[in-house]
């Protein structure tokens, strides 16, 4: 019997609701409504809290009744409501666990708590159908840049390695800042690599070929090391080469990435790798993922572009797992976790 399920997003900027239906391991994603508050926080180069949070509180309702619309379904054709309860800014997931907790004890349906980097992950069964058992996981976002060990998902996860210090959005978000380009700056970059040099400038690989951190990452050597380079070309009065240095940028964070993520499919064993966050709407990143998963034998699962980014659609995909895997609900009293833990999925 199929099962349809109300999952709500607030995170960061993104006021997001969305519908999935799942039956076994297929899934349909029957609505995706997604409100954006990044207008409001490009001027000051990043996101403010109580401006995400306040505007959250304006978009919840609206976003909601539009994707229970867009899918033609009213709260009591929904068989259970998921919402991302961490990790995140805390007054902004505040809005959505509790709103989503006020429908799903008004219209008396189970409540998930879920964990908002794995639903990043869930966001590839929207066009690829449930992740296999022993498979590897990427997500890399302007917050997190981890690796996982998918033994079972989503109820047996394990974090492999993570980020020592910038995550790979983030040292673009930096260096984009200091090049005068418009927050947040993954898409300026990207577009602006494509023209440019790849090694037209020497940026450094953190923490590649490091034995006693096979599976971690560090960029805030690379943003240094960029960051230096821009301040000596301005010293000397150079122009500066603004698309060689996002090509070349690009160049070191995407082939660290998809280097490390390749090594970890061929130590854990795992066929399928699976790509998630924001950043893997990265184009360069993209194609340097295929092409090594292409070499290596191993089935690159990265959504499309809408599925990226934080969206609702990922977490009712993650909540469908847990309510058909027999996990119990989450408690209406589930507190919200800021820095939960990433090796779980739900609270």
């Amino acid at each position: 019997m199929a099962v349809k399920i109300l999952g709500i997003e607030s995170s960061c900027d993104e006021t997001a609701a969305a519908i999935c239906e799942a039956q076994g391991g297929k899934r349909a994603v029957l609505s995706n409504i997604v409100a954006s508050s990044m207008d409001f926080h490009a001027r000051f180069g990043g996101v403010i809290p109580e401006i995400a949070s306040r505007a959250h509180l304006e978009a919840f309702a609206p976003v909601v009744k539009r994707a229970l619309s867009s899918a033609s379904l009213t709260l009591s054709d929904i068989d259970a409501v998921a919402v991302s309860a961490g990790p995140g800014l805390a007054g902004c997931l505040a809005v959505g666990a509790s709103g989503a907790k006020g429908i799903a004890l008004g219209a008396k349906k189970p409540f998930f708590a879920l964990n908002h980097v794995i639903a990043h992950l869930a966001a590839s069964e929207g066009e690829f159908g449930q992740i296999p058992e022993n498979s590897a996981g990427l997500v890399v976002s302007g917050g997190h840049t981890t690796l996982f060990r998918l033994e079972k998902f989503p109820s047996r996860i394990s974090v492999a390695g993570s980020t020592l210090d910038d995550a790979a959005g983030e040292c673009f978000d930096k260096i984009g800042r200091l090049m005068g380009l418009p927050y947040p700056a993954g898409a300026a970059i990207d577009e602006l690599a494509k023209k440019g040099d790849p090694f037209a400038i020497r940026v450094p690989q953190g923490l590649r070929g490091r034995r006693d951190h096979l599976f971690d990452f560090s960029f805030s050597g690379v943003k240094t090391s960029v960051a230096r380079t821009i301040e000596e070309m301005r010293e000397e009065n150079m122009p500066l080469p603004v698309e060689d240095i996002c090509a070349s940028l690009a160049e070191s964070v995407g082939e660290v990435l998809s280097r490390k993520a390749i090594e970890a499919c061929r130590v854990f064993g795992s066929r399928v790798l699976v790509v998630g966050g924001g950043f893997s709407a990265n184009s360069q990143l993209r194609g340097k993922l295929k092409a090594k998963a292409e070499e290596a034998g191993v089935e690159l699962r990265i959504p499309s572009l809408p599925l990226c980014t934080d969206n609702g659609a990922m977490v009712s995909l993650l909540g469908a797992d847990l309510l058909e895997g027999g996990i119990s609900p989450s408690s209406l009293g589930a507190p919200i976790d800021s820095s939960m833990s990433l090796d779980i999925a739900s609270l």
